[in-house]
């Protein structure tokens, strides 16, 4: 096998691949001359050879680790396993995409008993030499033994409550002492054997760790909801120690460059006097603010000032810092790209473009488009939000509001969620097997923990609202309960609020309000206009959603459901009395009363999207859905219409279907029963006649066929829509231009679009159910089964969330392809869930797709993510 260890100064930045994200930083720090303690990587491609080998390393790793081994050893001037001035060594993972607390790490690593006695008098600081050796034995335990980290804090706990303590640097010698003896006992009773006193074997046993870490049940979570795929493997960074522990003149701190949650510039972080790296991003202990340490320890202080400006403009980026002090002597232990909040992301994007560090382009592609969504979601009414006293207050470690039931476990939230139950997930403090739960609870509250701990970190990347640090409360996770120092108890279920921009938590729901685009966003979002190709309409159907949908920039309305309509208020009776009647007389009386509402529907969407283009689909769902179910509503219906309730249930029961997704719906309805096609059209185009009349506005409605699989279904409709719209014109004296086309969900229709588009001047693919019927999958039922086909890797992606491009996508592909060459004129757009999903964007501009309709809270992601495949795929 080719090389597979790098010293730091043999690596660059533009080895992430096989250095990891970690490595990389380090050696591109060692060669600008940052100060960094000595090290090397192991290369992940000795990852990925171990997975493709049965859990076999290459012969040659142990000599190559040995020998670069050595050379720490003469950089340091340390001998590793020498009891008299003994080399220590942290060993740490690193992928080429950062995966903050996924993976495994080990401080301290080359003590043992033998070497702490020795060493001892070798540094005249007791308390620094067994706190170290407590550290290791606990990490050590839990990532290599296995040894659950509850365990080690049990020990902790109880040496600490005797005696009174309540933070860890409160432990005298002795203390320690009885600590050690406890964690060293725990490997006898649960494992069975002690610690390994020999320092080669724990080297070995925590890079075998470290590269087992890659594939653990947290990783491949975080993976998966990251979409991380592709990646080697994980490379393991081996370096010598440096103390932040070794006395009040040392400490350990994280900073980024500028704000995470916000993107001000302006150095943000946290540190610790007297602690290891772990203490802060674990949250043992609250940290102090970074601004702190300029009274502390001025000196380096300014030295990192000056440092993390070099970094972040060799970078053009904020970065992620990690840093320790050893005798007021700075060294950096890590630099990457940081972790950020939507806001902070656009913020910074845009920042940077104005201070000429990076282009447009690259400002469009550094800010990912679902980030936007964490920009788009309610915040608090803070006039609700004045009358409700504070019942704790933390720090906000990423913004936005939660309301949702309190769970105490990462279980319980998956558990609630999957009820649709919206949680807040309450923790002492997290941990990396918490992301599940993370990841479907609305917000996160931690009782410990800082702004730059594991639940910080974790929840800005995914968009979460999380307060930190909250130290004004107990987490009983047995009781299943949290308690304040004023006395309140909040039990498991009980509701409470977090604002993640204040830090503020309250014991009962708060109302929310819709949100607004900043000037930041609003610039970049006119910037990704520029480049985009693809059109952005919006899936609305009220005049409140187009409105909504304009203010975020759609440029018309790609999906108008009419049965939507059909539900509200009285009109749903007029529809029951339509379907129940057995007449074309009586069903036209009833669709005459419908005419006046939808009309009205129609006028209010024409108006708010004031000229923009707006495509309405006629009646797509089966007529069941319209009955009622209760036999209470069904007594009630009866005596409205003066009929039987035996009449109505034998309808009902008539109109019952095996499978109605593929049942008497679509225009397959309309062919049957072409008066309600009748009362739909006209009804849209009075309404246009009437907008265009009224604001001199210029309406072309587009009149969408649902559900067709063939040339001749279409045509039927058509003929009733073209000859409905001519007796409209002729009665408002006004003749409107107007497009029918169809909406592409069934295969056939994909496949015969060279024959379709002879009567539709425009196709728009119904993704959601074309996918179902592709797949053979019923959307209802399929989450049963399509977690575990992603998560085995059955599936890339849930194909209701991604467009499938090999299937799916193929059938789109073949479509557009045929339907432009029958009509080059023919426009084509996509209407599904899928059009406000980055990746199925990207496919769509790829294949040449005219535009793309989604959601209205969708529209900035798909305007964004529509520029950066323009400028990836141009």
């Amino acid at each position: 096998m080719k090389k597979m260890v790098y010293q730091f100064h043999e690596g660059t930045k533009e080895m992430k691949a096989i250095l990891g994200g970690k490595g990389a930083g380090l050696s591109e720090m060692a060669r600008m001359g940052i100060p960094v303690p000595p090290g090397f990587t192991i290369s992940a491609e000795v990852c990925e050879y171990y997975y493709q080998h049965e859990q076999q390393y290459p012969e040659e790793l142990w000599d190559e680790i040995k020998s670069h081994l050595t050379q720490i050893e003469k950089d340091t001037g340390k001998a590793f396993g020498n009891p008299q001035n003994p080399l220590l060594v942290s060993v740490r993972s690193g992928a080429a995409i950062s995966m903050p607390g996924m993976m495994d790490t080990i401080l301290n690593l080359g003590l043992n008993d033998d070497i702490v006695l020795k060493w001892l008098s070798g540094t005249g600081n007791t308390r620094f030499v067994y706190d170290s050796y407590r550290r290791l034995l606990q990490m050590f335990g839990n990532v290599v033994y296995e040894i659950e980290h509850a365990q080690f804090e049990k020990v902790l706990h109880q040496v600490k409550a005797a005696k009174g303590y309540t933070l860890d640097n409160e432990l005298q010698i002795e203390d320690l002492k009885q600590v050690i003896a406890g964690y060293e006992q725990l490997y006898i009773t649960i494992k069975g054997k002690p610690f390994p006193q020999d320092p080669w074997e724990q080297l070995t046993d925590a890079i075998g760790a470290v590269i087992k870490s890659w594939n653990n049940n947290r990783a491949i979570v975080y993976r998966r909801l990251n979409k991380i795929d592709g990646l080697l493997g994980t490379a393991v960074n081996i370096q010598s120690m440096v103390f932040g522990n070794r006395n009040n003149q040392s400490g350990t701190g994280v900073c980024f460059t500028r704000n995470p949650s916000t993107g001000e510039k302006l150095l943000y972080g946290e540190f610790l006097i007297n602690a290891q790296g772990e203490d802060v991003v674990a949250g043992i202990r609250t940290p102090q603010k970074i601004s702190e340490l300029k009274s502390v320890m001025p000196a380096c202080y300014d030295q990192l000032l000056a440092t993390c400006e070099k970094l972040e403009n060799h970078y053009r980026d904020m970065q992620d810092i990690e840093f320790t002090i050893e005798d007021n002597r700075l060294f950096l232990l890590q630099t990457r790209s940081g972790k950020r909040t939507g806001a902070a992301a656009v913020k910074v994007a845009v920042d940077l473009f104005e201070e000429d560090r990076i282009s447009k382009e690259e400002a469009l592609i550094r800010v990912q488009p679902d980030q936007l969504n964490q920009l788009l979601h309610p915040r608090f009414d803070p006039v609700e939000k004045e009358k409700v006293v504070v019942l704790a207050k933390g720090l906000p470690a990423s913004p936005g509001a939660a309301v949702g039931k309190v769970v105490f476990t990462a279980q319980r939230a998956e558990e609630e969620a999957a009820n649709n139950v919206p949680v807040i997930l309450v923790r002492e403090e997290t941990s990396p097997e918490d992301i599940r739960g993370m990841n479907v609870a609305k917000g996160i509250l931690t009782a410990r923990g800082g702004m730059t701990s594991h639940a910080a970190v974790v929840a800005r990347g995914m968009g979460k609202c999380c307060v930190s640090g909250v130290d004004s409360i107990v987490v009983d996770e047995e009781k299943r309960e949290f308690r304040t120092k004023s006395g309140t108890v909040v039990k498991e279920f009980d509701t409470i609020s977090l604002d993640g921009t204040s830090g503020e938590v309250f014991a009962q729901a708060i109302p929310t309000i819709t949100p607004h685009m900043g000037e930041d966003m609003t610039k970049l979002l006119d910037w990704a206009d520029s480049y985009r190709k693809l059109k952005i309409r919006t899936n609305a159907d009220t005049p409140k959603d187009a409105e909504q949908a304009r203010k975020f920039g759609a440029e018309g309305i790609g999906l108008c459901r009419t049965e939507h309509m059909f539900f509200e208020g009285d009109r749903i009776q007029a529809v029951r009395e339509m379907i129940l009647s057995d007449t074309l007389a009586g069903r036209e009386k009833a669709l005459a009363k419908i005419l006046p509402m939808q009309r009205e529907d129609f006028i209010g969407i024409f108006k708010a999207m004031k000229g923009f283009p707006v495509t309405i689909r006629l009646l797509d769902p089966p007529l069941h859905e319209f009955l009622p179910t209760d036999e209470g509503d069904i007594q009630e219906l009866a005596t409205e219409l003066h009929i039987s309730v035996d009449k109505v249930k034998d309808k009902i029961q008539s109109l019952k279907e095996f499978n109605p997704m593929l049942g008497h719906r679509g225009c397959r309805l309309g062919i049957t029963f072409p008066e309600i096609t009748t009362m739909q059209t006209r009804a849209i185009m009075e309404a246009a006649c009437l907008v265009s009349k009224q604001d001199n506005a210029s309406i072309v409605p587009e009149i969408m066929v649902p559900l067709v699989g063939s040339e001749k279904e279409l045509l039927s409709q058509k003929t009733v829509i073209d000859l409905t719209a001519a007796k409209v014109f002729i009665e408002q004296g006004l003749t409107l231009p107007y497009l029918v086309g169809t909406m592409i969900e069934v295969p056939r229709a994909a496949l015969t679009a060279y024959e379709i588009a002879d009567q539709a001047q425009f196709f728009s693919f119904g993704t959601n159910d074309l996918t179902q019927m592709t797949f053979g999958f019923s959307r209802d039922d399929a989450n049963k089964f399509l977690p575990y086909y992603v998560e085995h890797k059955i599936l890339p992606e849930d194909p209701f969330i991604s467009i499938d491009t090999k299937g799916v996508g193929r059938l789109i592909k073949i479509a557009a392809e045929e339907g432009k060459q029958r009509r080059p004129d023919l426009k084509i757009g996509i209407c599904g869930e899928h059009g406000g999903d980055p990746d199925s964007i990207e496919f769509c501009h790829q294949v040449g797709l005219s535009y793309v309709s989604c959601s209205p809270f969708r529209v900035p992601i798909a305007r964004l993510a529509a520029a950066r495949a323009a400028i990836q795929y141009p």
